[in-house]
């Protein structure tokens, strides 16, 4: 087996059907079942079988399964200490970002990491943030940028706190808040019993929830035409947004924080890529 053979099969395995696996490896159907077909013969055995819809793998297929995502996670640590044995600072960065912080703050902070290292490469996961310690944990990814509380028993710094806020397109009344239409919107299990808590601190009665999107840019913009109000963290607001915020707390005065964090393993910190990205990204107060 090779590296294109792990590939092959692990991807045949997220997938269940060969038709998806084939594009998404960029070769043709034929070639992908001969492929797998040598390495049945290899082996000896049968590795899956045919379902309707797609595939199902045998016992056998399933510890190949194994065997290949423990193969690629060697050959891929070993291309990293290669590089990382030149003078110079080059290599690929692997990051798994929360969306919300992938969208309004990653790019300016990956654009100046890039003019001080120009030779290092990207690589980006985004995603709710328990998709990114589930990447964490699977060593998919070397950094997760998470935000709200997540057990972790690596490294973990946090980056910044900021205020959970009501937005409206008029001025309200805070203690009307159960009549008024509230706007929801998809977002990680974190982030929702952190609002939950605060209305439950607040409130007997349950919020009014007009509608629900898939996108909290899309609440916003709701928001804007006047459609309902919105609990948002204030990374996603700016001026230009023109609607009425109000930082919120609890009935103590407390403000309601949402935390952003980094997380990796100790042993990332031999890779000169990513410990240099770990301390510009501690020591820049803009983060």
């Amino acid at each position: 087996m090779d590296e294109k053979d792990w590939n092959a099969i692990l991807v045949l395995y997220q997938e269940k059907n060969i038709s998806r696996a084939s594009e998404r490896l960029y070769i043709s159907q034929p070639a992908l079942t001969y492929r797998l077909k040598n390495l049945e013969k290899e082996f000896g055995t049968r590795l899956f079988f045919k379902i309707k819809g797609g595939i199902e793998f045998t016992s056998e297929g399933l510890h190949l399964v194994e065997y290949s995502e423990e193969m690629i996670k060697k050959l891929q640590k070993t291309k990293d200490f290669m590089i990382d044995m030149q003078s110079e600072v080059r290599g690929t960065l692997r990051l798994g970002v929360s969306s919300n912080f992938a969208q309004y703050r990653l790019p300016k902070i990956l654009k100046k990491f890039s003019t001080e290292f120009p030779n290092v490469q990207f690589n980006i996961t985004t995603g709710w943030s328990t998709d990114i310690l589930n990447s964490l944990n699977s060593a998919t990814v070397q950094l997760g940028i998470l935000r709200g509380n997540y057990e972790w028993y690596g490294k973990k710094a946090l980056l910044h706190k900021e205020k959970l806020c009501l937005i409206s397109k008029k001025e309200i009344d805070l203690e009307n808040l159960p009549k008024l239409p509230l706007i929801n919107y998809k977002t990680d299990s974190s982030l929702k019993a952190l609002i939950n808590g605060w209305w439950h601190d607040r409130f007997s009665e349950p919020p009014f929830i007009m509608m629900e999107t898939d996108r909290l840019e899309t609440c916003k913009e709701m928001v804007k035409n006047d459609l309902g109000i919105a609990i948002v963290p204030n990374i996603c607001l700016q001026p230009s947004d023109n609607l009425q915020i109000h930082e919120l707390s609890y009935k103590n005065d407390e403000p309601v924080f949402r935390s952003t964090w980094l997380m990796y393993n100790q042993d990332a910190l031999k890779l000169s890529t990513v410990k240099n990205f770990i301390d510009f990204l501690l020591k820049d107060p803009a983060i």
